[in-house]
């Protein structure tokens, strides 16, 4: 019969609770007893997620935030099935895919009775100033600017009680600060762009924590990165149209689940550069903290992000519908018509 392997952050389940939760669900659908692998202060899940692939598991449900599942999903690959049980605060992935959130037996049923699907993931190749590079995989965001303060200024606290609402204080502080840094990027193989941003986002996915969508037409399984900057520029004004590009962003996302045809994509903004490709390149004037997955990483120099097409295979419920099943906006850019904001600085010839 088949078994299932559990990898989980005890700290951030009731795990008594879980264990009702699995049990119920094997012996409903006839499998074996399942193997349980923690996670520990020590290892975040790396050691576990091998121990979990040595029993061979027909499936591995990962219990935990989004960094739990960016960690076992790093070692797993295409290894094994993954089944997210969200149990974290953000769960990017999981809003995004539109899995279960609050209903644990739910989250748990889908390893015994779900279907397979491919997703993508993004590998990042980090340079630090000392020269010395990381590399590493994430499945949601990477973020450059707010969204790394987001991730570093939140509270914990706050986070457990009340979930994404602990972000607004980061978002706030950084938006009034409205601090810059001055970037020069490549989209795939195009010319080196140079700019000055307050946040680079590069993603998978493209709701935001609090249901914030930043990118409607991102996709985790349509082979495809998406890149966000956002350049309000020195004044505070400049924040609105990036506001209004966001609340309609909103429309177009609750559209597209709601209706089987998409509507119109909505036209660009000079605060806010976007594009789709499968390699991005950053290279910073001066070391940028980032984050993966909500994860801080370090202060870095350079980045480089390559989509990996299919890399992951997730167990999902029967009825959710993939986004590859949705179609996309019209007046989506691809890599080979991209359209340069009129405010972004070309570099100067040497």
């Amino acid at each position: 019969m088949p078994v299932a392997a559990v990898v989980l952050n005890p700290t951030s389940v009731d795990v008594a609770r879980l264990r009702r939760a699995v049990q119920h669900a094997q012996q409903t659908a006839g499998w074996e007893p399942s193997l349980w692998f923690p996670t520990t202060r020590d290892d975040p899940g790396q050691r576990a997620a091998h121990d979990a692939l040595d029993a061979c598991p027909d499936v591995v449900l990962v219990v935990g935030g989004d960094g739990t599942v960016r960690t076992i999903a790093e070692e797993v690959r295409q290894a094994a099935p993954l089944t997210i049980v969200p149990t974290g605060t953000g769960n990017l992935l999981a809003r995004n895919l539109r899995l279960p959130l609050t209903d644990l037996d739910q989250a748990v049923s889908v390893a015994f009775t779900g279907r397979d699907h491919a997703i993508d993931i993004i590998s990042a190749t980090l340079e630090r100033a000392s020269g010395a590079v990381t590399e590493c995989i994430f499945l949601t965001m990477a973020g450059v600017g707010l969204d790394a303060a987001m991730a570093l200024h939140s509270n914990t606290s706050l986070k457990s009680l009340f979930g994404w609402v602990a972000y607004i204080p980061p978002i706030a502080r950084s938006v009034l600060a409205n601090q810059s840094f001055a970037v020069e990027y490549r989209v795939d193989n195009n010319d080196r762009q140079s700019t000055s941003a307050h946040t680079m986002i590069i993603g998978n996915c493209g709701v935001l924590t609090g249901d914030i969508v930043l990118m409607p037409a991102a996709a985790v399984d349509d082979g495809l990165l998406d890149v966000v900057i956002l350049q309000p520029g020195r004044r505070l004004s400049g924040w609105t149209p990036i506001g209004i590009r966001l609340a309609a962003n909103g429309a177009v996302h609750r559209r597209r689940h709601r209706l089987r045809k998409t509507p119109r994509g909505l036209p660009s903004s000079r605060s806010a550069f976007h594009a789709q490709a499968s390699g991005f390149e950053a290279i910073f004037e001066e070391p940028q903290l980032i984050e993966l997955d909500g994860d801080i990483i370090d202060h870095i120099t350079r980045a480089r992000f390559k989509l990996l097409a299919g890399q992951l295979t997730l167990r999902m419920p029967r009825d959710i519908r993939m986004p590859r099943d949705i179609r996309m906006p019209r007046d989506i850019r691809m890599p080979r018509d991209i359209r340069m904001p009129r405010d972004i600085r070309m570099p100067r010839d040497n």
